[in-house]
């Protein structure tokens, strides 16, 4: 079914909110088989909604509205519904009582504009509220009618509320009406450009039906999204297990997930499951990659510390970096992140010590080390490793964040190494 989801609510025009419902149902329906053609939202208008309501039906068979359920005058999604589908409003006297008993329970006196909640399309499916008094609803369009076989789902506004309602009854109700399953599977990569990416695997993308393949760009690394819409999930997934190998093949060396996975889960999945203790010493980064590798839960069980040595003083009296090294190298070179990982290692006696050093920006750059300049060092067992690595200044989050990829990455590689 081709869809769109509807937001109804001015405090997301005016940006008082943000709106997550979308990014919530579009992969929920995307995983379903069902083509999400467009996000709209509209203000609580009732000629506006209505508008747009007619507007979607001529190109789409489904529409998810979310918000403008509730109790007050402004609340007219569902009757805006019902009367695009030629119904009724109903009292529904199961919706009734539950609003009743939720008041009951939480021991606050219903208003008389409670009851409107209770009042449902006629012919509609009825989703409960488990977590709020709004009921939610499927109504199709009427038989012999204009918008036979046309559906609108409307539910509630409130982010928890939505998607349990549509965890708990929408998503079953729509499995009934798919045709086909989709399976889809992001191909994660490290250290390729998205250009070096697609040229790479050009005849796949240029010759693709289904599977279908896309390439995108996020901070610092790039990724695939493999989809396969067939009869049945299983056939989706096979079909979507031929590319993923074939993409190994050709650019394995980059790809450090293949189940969606971020770069710092990887890494800090992999300390947990091999027992190998870590420490880090940062400096440019400014304890960065020792608070993303500790979002992770369990993480502990291997993460002995991470140290900010920030200044000259800090890392001479942290780490033990000679002075004679800050003088003649300078704080950010490839010799003082040698030094800083060596102290680390003195001092903690963790399998892997990291630290880095460089110049994040936006100011403090030279001609010869430019901003976005860092220096990367690790020791693991009897390896040391250390890299430089410049990255266009593209503002100071951009740079901090970059080199904290590159840490987790070079950690990634020794483990595997």
């Amino acid at each position: 079914m081709k869809t769109a989801l509807l937001s109804v609510g001015t405090e997301i025009l005016f940006g008082q909110i943000t709106n997550t419902n979308t990014v919530y149902l579009s992969r929920k329906l995307n995983n379903m088989g069902l083509d999400v053609l467009y996000h709209h939202t509209v203000g609580d208008n009732p000629g506006r909604v209505k508008a747009m309501i007619s507007q979607i039906f001529n190109e789409c068979d489904l529409i998810i509205t979310t918000g403008g359920l509730g109790p007050t005058q402004d609340d007219l999604t569902k009757e805006i519904a019902c009367e695009a589908l030629e119904d009724e409003l109903v009292l529904h006297e199961g919706s009734l009582e539950m609003i009743k008993e939720i008041f009951r329970n939480t021991g606050r006196e219903m208003t008389e504009n409670n009851i409107k909640q209770a009042y449902l399309p006629k012919r509609a499916v009825i989703f409960t509220n488990n977590h709020g008094t709004a009921p939610g609803f499927a109504l199709e369009g009427k038989k012999d009618s204009d918008l036979e076989g046309k559906i609108i789902i409307c539910l509630p506004g409130p982010p928890r509320e939505m998607k349990e309602m549509f965890r708990e009854s929408a998503e079953a109700y729509l499995m009934k009406k798919a045709e086909k399953a989709m399976y889809y599977r992001f191909i994660r990569t490290y250290g390729i450009g998205e250009s070096a990416l697609e040229t790479a695997i050009i005849d796949l993308i240029s010759g693709q039906s289904d599977p279908t393949i896309a390439t995108y760009a996020k901070e610092g690394e790039c990724y695939l999204r493999v989809a396969s819409k067939r009869g049945s999930a299983e056939e989706a997934r096979k079909a979507v297990d031929v590319i993923t190998e074939e993409v190994n093949k050709r650019i394995g060396e980059y790809v450090y997930s293949t189940n969606g996975e971020d770069l710092f889960e990887v890494v800090g999945n992999e300390l947990i499951k091999r027992n190998i203790s870590i420490s880090c010493a940062e400096s440019c980064t400014g304890g960065l990659f020792a608070a993303t590798l500790t979002e992770i839960p369990g993480i502990s069980k291997v993460f002995d510390r991470g140290l900010v040595t920030y200044s000259n003083h800090a890392k001479t009296e942290e780490l033990g970096v000679e002075k004679e090294i800050l003088d003649k190298y300078g704080a950010v070179s490839a010799e003082t992140a040698l030094a800083m990982a060596e102290g680390l290692k003195m001092e903690t006696g963790s399998d892997i010590c990291i630290s880095v050093t460089g110049i994040a920006g936006p100011d403090g750059g030279s001609e010869e080390k430019p901003v976005g300049l860092s220096y990367i060092s690790c020791i693991y067992k009897n390896e040391k490793i250390t890299k430089k690595v410049q990255r266009r200044n593209m503002g100071r989050h951009w740079n901090r964040n970059g080199v904290m990829l590159a840490m987790m990455d070079t950690v990634r590689k020794m483990i595997e190494n």
